[in-house]
């Protein structure tokens, strides 16, 4: 038996943690004893049941994990080999990692840099990995520090806030988008020289607007990218990786037209391998250990499913680390 944070719908909606038998692990190459966990925005909508991210039941949650490998018949795992993992559709169509064990398949997983703990591998877990991967596409596109500024929305989010740390160790300027205006210091901690309302994108704009960026990473979606792509200037790079204002895209062709602005979409969850290893090599050599520490709150497994209904409601900063205790 191990326990796990079940969602199921067969009488409603339910998301609790329960005693499972390890005869219904699902078919895998690889089981892990997972260690942490975390809460991702995907997470906070399965757990809260408001959005369609489990497509299979019942389903345990988790969609990254960091822990050890018990058993495997990968040609590339052995026991006690450690392991991060992050999207494949686990926690949608696979049983997840908000677990004390979990079997997936082995082409999935990414060796733990020697680095990270698995406490912090879960502090970064798909938020920063993301992040990374923005920072890899601005990098591939050309975006230089000296460029300009960068602006980075959504900013105290985990996607946010792994940016603004990782942007600023590259020597990147910052202006950070927040809705928060008492996360201010928080966000100049992380290196951000700038901090903006993130009202002044929030709302319809005009096709084309005053030149400030450099490139921006968005986390938002909607009105916020749309106003992000109006800014940035002549030749300049936007990605794209969340939708927390909204999945629509409301603006025109003009920025690609007449500035030659460039938008990159940012899909972590079935990223090649190739990448993943590329951004966990560039995050151990590109994050500081000491600023992740200052993004992280730490919870049980028990308390996961309320610390998920907060980050819906906007009143997380930063990474919420799920501590998985055997």
């Amino acid at each position: 038996m191990f326990k796990a944070l079940l969602l199921d719908n067969a009488n409603g909606f339910q998301a609790s943690v329960q005693q499972i038998d390890e005869s219904r692990l699902p078919a895998g190459d690889v089981t892990v004893a997972m260690a942490y966990s975390t809460l991702n925005y995907k997470d906070a909508l399965a757990l809260c049941n408001k959005g369609p991210v489990v497509r299979s039941w019942p389903m345990v949650a988790g969609i990254d994990g960091a822990g050890t490998v018990l058993e495997s018949s990968h040609p590339a795992w052995k026991a006690g080999d450690a392991i991060v993992h992050n999207g494949w559709g686990v926690g949608e169509t696979h049983w997840g990692c908000l677990a004390a064990k979990a079997r997936l398949k082995g082409d999935w997983l990414v060796r733990r840099p020697p680095v990270f703990t698995a406490r912090q591998a879960m502090a970064i877990g798909t938020a920063g990995y993301t992040a990374m991967l923005s920072v890899l596409a601005l990098e591939d596109h050309g975006v230089q520090p000296g460029d300009g500024p960068v602006l980075v929305t959504g900013a105290t989010g985990g996607v946010g806030s792994i940016a603004v740390a990782l942007l600023t160790k590259l020597g990147y300027q910052v202006t950070a988008a927040t809705g928060k205006v008492s996360e201010a210091d928080y966000l100049k901690t992380l290196g951000a020289t700038q901090i903006i309302d993130r009202a002044e994108l929030a709302s319809p704009g005009k096709p084309l607007q005053k030149e400030r960026w450099a490139a921006v990473v968005d986390a938002v979606g909607s009105h916020t990218l749309v106003n992000g792509l109006a800014q940035t200037r002549y030749g300049g790079v936007v990605t794209a990786c969340g939708l927390a204002q909204g999945l629509d895209l409301p603006g025109s062709v003009a920025p690609f037209i007449l500035r030659g602005v460039t938008l990159v979409g940012i899909d972590s969850v079935m990223a090649p391998l190739a990448l993943r290893h590329r951004a966990w090599d560039r995050l151990a050599r590109d994050l500081d250990v000491a600023l992740l520490e200052r993004m992280i709150e730490e919870v049980p497994l028990e308390e996961a499913v309320a610390k998920a209904a907060q980050l819906m409601a906007g009143q997380i900063r930063g990474r919420v680390v799920v501590r998985i205790d055997a």
